[in-house]
């Protein structure tokens, strides 16, 4: 395969070197005479040693693995559970087998051996980490689903929700663009706000996250712009243990006001049992553009045109220009240690991503130290400690989301005219000379944008056990963030802020957090319960300044800007903003066990909030859920191939505080049309003008969600999963929406009536397929179907999703209407192409005339099944694993196609080649309409990975070396004929979220990559 690498660092050549290095650990082993001698004499001793082995109720079990501990023999029972293997005396023999706990036995002269193994906690008293506890996986209730560090994909990461992608049912993840360190969308279980606001809730280590941005935005010159990044974009995901995801409201309402999207907890790495130990992960990687657009080459715009001014003798595929092959590289260092007082992690990561497209990168830095010390006696207090610091710089590009000519350097690319060339004939930037179109490669060149973000996350923990069973525990926490942003696009010969600009932007953001909660076990007969209470407050302080230069100095002429903005040029804009938030919560919670058959949950969180209005500062949200062990029950205690069987049904109410701050209140503001003449004089002095209408009675929205679930676990954990029906209401959605007569604004935010409802059903599947003592196969597929609609809004409609391109101000591809899924789209239906390629369009209305009348509703963005598939497959020291992940159901709009629309061939530009074989007239004027409508289906091989672990046993300070090879986003069967079916631009008008818009996004990338991992 061919690899355009335009450069290759002098520490990635060193890294590659060291890999081949440690590739030859574990191959050659030198003996001195003393130990031939000691293996000589062992060998004397060595004998049959025959068996059996049986579960804990006798029966056989073939495929068990008994093994020599510190060799390399071992062998696998027979069909009646039968083995025999050489040993010697002193030796000791290891037997494991899936679903069992692993046995071991020192051999002191015997020669047959009966093993009954017991059967493994680690499938039903798993711990899984819930809102402000933990519980055994057998003792849930609710709908919650735990990754743990090895179900995490290798690959190149940058955030941890990537790490979501696939791996948990009814989870959707979405990248907002493929530029480094960007945005991602993640949804449970549907949309459930109209507005923007579906993202859940992050807790790391104890700490909600604030949804706020944490890196500045950037400016629009004229020739687009782009938006915050990741907040989640801080994390080294090789310092996470586990993620939980917390889906319907019985383990969510714990989290109250902010858990109607959904809770994900993550939990980062402590200290483990055994000897301290150092970790060494290294990586390189290389990224390509996904796919290309097929738009036409030099040749077939040569003969699509009729002007021949438009041929300028030139041969370029624009998209090869604008695009690298792209390198990362990663490096993390970890230690860890667990002594028997306390566990401590340390590490240092750094990765430095360039981006597929000239000039753009992300690079990250970051520290963590975890400690946990106990003291007095027996581990009556425990103090824990988690810290994190992140330096992020970024360089990005002028692209944001809009596909309009005015906004975007890969839609310029793409328009582009294949006959121009990159450089004139003096070796200059090429001229188009034109207006809104510009040669991209030239954008590049005269932009610069760069942010720096420093973020540091900690909390301090103190638990005390009171007496027995009664603990109090008080967590502090801080997540501090500083971002500063520079932009810079020098003068030059575009029409767009020809004589340059200079814009630095910062942003400043805090959270505080201060929880006490006490938590109390206790039991009697085959009654056990846990009963929390607790108190938490949270303040949020966000503030902002920018300023602006205008008219500076060319490019290469003295300092930089971003280093003497009072070089040259002209103040322009100078402001700033500071907002300040806090949340109050009282919350409690019981868990009841009967015999460990019957389960009870409830709980119940008040949340008070400055963001809403004085008449409703507090909101109250309940939850209840029942858990039925049917396989305790004596009707099922038989039946031996069942493991587990447990019935779940829950409901609960959850809250979304996710607005604007101050929307509660009224807003004045000074402004000459409100004004009045005071004196003779005739000078106008400004008045004030009301610019929103306060609403005291405003409140957050409520989520009430219904589930039903089961849990099983069959045959000795060779199948398990769980199936979950949900149903998921919003009431009380937050709009901005027409006020009543005489009153001071058009607009008012308000507590709607309508409801929007997501429904559906879940499954995840798991089975260990094979397990030998060479060999083993596991699959694991999960799915969910999704069903959105709106019902009983106060209003005919809403609109959303502003289309960009020529002629085409002011049109909306999403509306939100009664009986319709949230964000369907609205349009014309295209009907092909008469005689002469002119477009056909329905006559919905049947009055004779083509117009806005004629636009239909259809169905929108959201797909109604998503699916993930993962497999592991071991052999020897080979490791294999590959994920896919894939949807059916959903749409797009390709605001792309509609820019490169059949037109573009009249006016100098390039067009989709699909457009120009259909047959269509170059006189078309583009309307949004089915014809830019496609389906997102795809199935993709999201990873795939390949590794083997060297043997190291004869090393005694090397515990392991891991080689493998990795690729990301290998292949995707789909019809889509844009970069990516799975995006989707965060773009809002009037506050209301667009829904499935490709606005000509950074693509996403293909990558391949190699690394290595050490254990010592």
């Amino acid at each position: 395969m061919y690899f355009k690498i335009t450069h290759l660092k002098s520490k990635e050549i060193l890294f590659g070197l060291s890999v081949l290095f440690f590739s030859q650990l574990g191959q050659a082993t030198t003996f001195t005479e003393s130990e031939i001698y000691n293996n000589a004499t062992l060998n004397s001793l060595q004998q049959t040693i025959t068996g059996t082995i049986t579960d804990d109720k006798g029966v056989p079990l073939p495929g068990a693995t008994v093994r020599v501990i510190g060799s390399n023999a071992g062998v696998t029972t027979d069909f009646d559970g039968n083995f025999s293997i050489e040993a010697n005396t002193g030796d000791v023999l290891e037997v494991s087998f899936v679903g069992f706990q692993n046995y071991e036995v020192a051999l002191s002269g015997q020669t047959t051996l009966n093993i009954q193994l017991e059967t493994a906690t680690s499938q039903l008293d798993e711990v899984v980490v819930v809102g402000y506890g933990t519980q055994t996986k057998k003792d849930l209730t609710g709908a919650v689903s735990q990754l743990s560090a090895d179900d995490f994909k290798k690959g190149v990461n940058v955030s941890l929700d990537n790490l979501l992608q696939g791996k948990v049912a009814g989870v959707r993840v979405v990248q907002s663009s493929g530029e480094p360190g960007a945005g991602v969308d993640v949804s449970i279980r549907g949309i459930g706000s109209i507005r923007s606001g579906s993202t859940p809730l992050f807790v790391v280590d104890g700490v909600p996250l604030s949804n706020e941005n944490v890196s500045a935005g950037s400016p629009d010159f004229g020739l687009g712009n782009s938006t915050a990044k990741n907040p989640l974009n801080f994390l080294n995901t090789s310092d996470i243990e586990s993620i939980t995801v917390l889906k319907d409201a019985s383990a969510a309402a714990i989290y109250g006001a902010r858990g109607s999207n959904g809770v994900v907890i993550i939990t980062t790495k402590q200290g483990k049992k055994g000897d301290a130990t150092i970790t060494v992960d290294s990586y390189l990687s290389v990224a390509q553009v996904i796919n290309k657009i097929d738009v036409l080459s030099a040749s077939e715009y040569r003969d699509a045109i009729t002007d021949p001014s438009y041929d300028h003798g030139g041969n370029t595929d624009w998209q090869d220009e604008l695009y690298r092959d792209a390198i990362t590289h990663n490096h993390n260092f970890s230690f860890a240690k667990k002594t028997e007082s306390g566990n401590y992690y340390a590490s240092l990561s750094y990765m430095n991503q360039e981006g597929i497209v000239e000039t753009s990168g992300f690079e990250r830095t970051t520290a963590r130290l975890n400690a946990e010390e106990s003291f007095f006696d027996n581990k009556r207090l425990r103090v824990k400690m988690n810290l994190t610091a992140s330096q992020i710089n970024e360089n990005g590009v002028p692209n944001g989301a809009d596909a309009g000519s005015d906004g975007q350097l890969i839609i310029h690319a793409l328009m582009a005219n294949p006959t121009r060339s990159v450089f004139d004939e003096n070796g200059e930037y090429t001229n188009f000379n034109m207006n809104a179109h510009y040669n991209p490669l030239y954008l590049l060149h005269i932009y610069d944008d760069k942010t720096e973000t420093l973020r540091v996350l900690g909390n301090i923990e103190a638990t005390l056990r009171i007496i027995d069973g009664l603990e109090y525990k008080f967590n502090l926490g801080i997540d501090r963030s500083s971002s500063e942003r520079n932009s810079t696009i020098y003068p030059n010969v575009t029409d767009r802020t020809p004589d340059g600009a200079y814009v630095q932007n910062n942003l400043d953001s805090q959270s505080s957090l201060m929880e006490h909660y006490l938590t109390y076990k206790f039991g009697f007969d085959q009654s056990k319960f846990e009963v929390l209470g607790g108190f938490s407050y949270q303040k949020f302080n966000f503030s902002g300044t920018n300023f602006s230069i205008s008219n500076i100095a060319d490019m290469g002429s003295g300092v930089a800007p971003e280093y003497n903005p009072g070089y040259s040029g002209e103040q322009s804009v100078v402001s700033g903003y500071a907002q300040e938030n806090e949340l109050q919560s009282y919350f409690g919670r019981v868990n009841y066990n009967l015999a460990d058959t019957y389960l009870v949950t409830a709980s119940i969180r008040a949340d008070g909030s400055t963001r809403f209005g004085e008449n409703n500062k507090y909101g109250y949200f309940p939850s209840f859920a029942l858990g039925w062990s049917l396989d305790k029950e004596n009707f099922l205690q038989n039946i031996e191939e069942i493991s587990q069987l447990k019935l779940r049904a829950s409901w609960g109410q959850t809250g979304n505080q996710e607005v604007q701050n101050k929307i509660t209140q009224a807003s004045y503001s000074q402004s000459a049309p409100g004004g009045y003449y005071l004196y003779d004089d005739f000078n106008l002095i400004n008045g004030i003008v009301v610019n929103r209408t306060a609403n005291p009675d405003l409140k957050w929205e409520v989520v009430t969600q219904f589930d039903l679930g089961l849990d099983f676990s069959l045959w000795d954990n060779k199948l398990y999963g769980s199936l979950d029906y949900y149903n998921k209401t919003t009431t009380d959605a937050i709009l901005n929406i027409p006020s009543e007569p005489l009153s001071p604004t058009t607009t008012i935010w308000k507590n709607i009536d309508g409801e929007i409802v997501n429904k559906g059903f879940e499954f995840a599947l798991g089975s260990q397929l094979v397990n030998t003592g060479d060999f083993s196969l596991t699959l694991d597929v999960n799915g969910a179907t999704l069903n959105n609609e709106i019902k009983d809004l106060p209003v005919s409609e809403l609109y959303s999703g502003s289309i960009a391109g020529p002629g085409l101000s002011g049109v909306a591809a999403n509306i939100y209407k009664s009986g319709y899924e949230a964000g369907a789209f609205y349009m014309l239906k295209h009907l092909g192409f008469d005689a002469d390629g002119i477009d056909i369009f329905e006559d919905f209305n049947d009055d004779g005339v083509i117009n806005s009348n004629d636009r239909q509703i259809f169905e929108g963005a959201l797909p109604n099944f998503t699916f993930g598939i993962n497999t592991n497959l071991t052999y020897k020291r080979w490791d294999l694993g590959l994920a896919f992940i894939g949807q059916t159901g959903g749409y797009l709009v390709n605001n792309t196609n509609l820019a490169l629309n059949i037109n573009n061939l009249a006016s100098d530009r390039n067009v989709l080649a699909e457009f120009y074989e259909a047959g269509a007239n170059t006189q078309n004027t583009p309307q949004l309409s089915t014809l830019y409508m496609e389906k997102s289906d795809f199935l993709r091989l999201n990873n795939a990975r390949l590794g083997y672990s060297f043997n190291v046993e004869n090393l005694n300070w090397l515990q392991g070396v891991n080689l493998y090879l990795s690729a990301q986003n290998l292949f995707t069967i789909t019809n889509y004929s844009g970069y990516d079916p799975l995006i989707n631009s965060p773009r809002s008008s009037g506050g209301n979220q667009s829904i499935g818009i490709d606005y000509t996004t950074y693509p996403c990338s293909r990558s391949y990559m190699i690394g290595a991992t050490l254990k010592l």
